[in-house]
């Protein structure tokens, strides 16, 4: 059954120039004239061009792009902030673009909260009275508007902290309270703007974790800005990499570090530890043949020589895995008359099809046998053998 999933925002046709005469410099973008050319020939900067996605109902989506790349941009076209010199920018079927501004606050107010790389609080203000602003804005009594800013303090970790003044918190807990503030108002979309650049790596590695939590709990949609590549691969669902004002390719982390789309979003991932991404659903393989805990040793030492194995996985009726038969120990038991449950080995290892290769390397290191990938229930979804991880590391010279 094919699963559906709702369109939140669609994004359709976008351009931005910025500049004065922008049909000029839309002409020349349709010639292939470069960026850097066409502000060389006609001073208009070229934001972007003709750009189309969409975002999904609870997903995050990372927008990843060097420094010009159009990524800030896009996400400030978002809620116009910056407004675009041309398309459509849909939520929930509504035009932001087209909207006056009565419609544009409203929106903004009830649909969409932003997040800033720059925390924009403010410093005269407690915690709890930064985190009630957008309520306060929207006219909400001051005991419904506490109520509500409590219950997001205490979802980014900052129960205590209510009476405490922004300016005595470090870094990180900062970025906190501004992540509680959007969450205040309930949106159904956060942009986020290179909201975790600005901190130390640690804080910022603890801050990511904090995100990925919560969206978890709450399901937000998230549209997430970063040039780190990283980052990027670790928050997002859908990763859109910019350049120039353009999407050169839009995928999963393991889409684009597997099937990049050209030279640049090649170069771009190149330097991926793609153990850290890659994951046991992506390298295992199909787990045929098996054998059933019920067939005989005979039948099992067949199935081996056919397909060349030297051992082979043992499954009940329900392709639930039991253990793994080796044929050495098979060879001489099938003499003996044994059953296949008296020789197997059940003291293998199972793992998760999620788990990521940086963690599936140990595992193989200490045991030579293949490694059995199954669900929830212990069900038979692949198999790893070291072969498997050595051709999903490999990096093809044409990559």
């Amino acid at each position: 059954m094919t699963i559906h999933r709702k369109k939140k925002i669609e994004v359709r046709n976008l351009v931005k120039i910025f500049g004065k005469n922008t049909q000029k410099a839309v002409s020349l973008i349709e010639q292939g004239v470069s960026k850097q050319e066409i502000f060389e020939r006609t001073k208009q900067t070229v934001g972007l061009y003709k750009v189309n996605f969409d975002v999904y109902e609870g997903e995050t989506f990372v927008l990843m792009g060097l420094s010009g790349s159009g990524k800030s941009t896009l996400l400030r076209c978002l809620n116009r902030l910056i407004d675009p010199s041309d398309g459509h920018i849909l939520v929930d079927g509504d035009d932001i673009a087209t909207m006056d501004d009565k419609e544009l606050r409203e929106a903004r107010r009830k649909k969409m909260s932003m997040v800033f790389q720059g925390f924009a609080l403010l410093p005269h203000r407690t915690v709890i009275d930064n985190v009630a602003f957008g309520l306060e804005i929207q006219g909400i009594s001051k005991e419904e508007r506490y109520v509500k800013a409590e219950e997001a303090i205490a979802k980014v970790g900052l129960k205590g902290y209510e009476s405490s003044k922004t300016s005595q918190l470090s870094g990180g807990m900062q970025q906190r309270v501004g992540l509680a503030r959007a969450l205040a108002t309930d949106p159904d979309v956060l942009l986020m703007d290179e909201a975790f650049s600005a901190l130390d790596p640690l804080i910022r590695s603890e801050m990511q974790d904090e995100l990925i939590a919560l969206q978890d709990k709450l399901k937000k949609t998230i549209v997430f800005v970063s040039h780190d590549l990283d980052e990027a691969l670790k928050l997002g669902d859908r990763i859109a990499i910019m350049k120039d004002g353009v999407i050169a390719q839009i995928g999963t982390a393991e889409e684009i570090l597997t099937n990049p789309a050209d030279d640049y979003v090649s170069e771009f991932v190149a330097g991926v530890d793609r153990t850290k991404i890659l994951t046991a659903e992506n390298i295992m393989k199909r787990p045929d043949p098996v054998v059933s805990i019920n067939a005989g040793l005979t039948v099992a030492l067949q199935l081996m020589k056919k397909h060349g194995m030297s051992s082979i996985f043992v499954v009940d009726p329900d392709k639930v895995v039991k253990g793994i038969l080796c044929v050495d120990a098979a060879a001489p038991a099938s003499k003996e008359k044994k059953e296949i449950k008296d020789v197997m080995k059940t003291d293998i290892s199972i793992i998760a099809p999620d788990i990521p290769i940086k963690e599936i390397i140990p595992i193989m290191a200490e045991d030579a046998l293949p490694i059995a990938v199954v669900n929830e229930n212990k069900k038979l979804l692949g198999v790893i053998v070291r072969g498997s991880i050595l051709s999903a590391l490999a990096i093809k010279e044409e990559d």
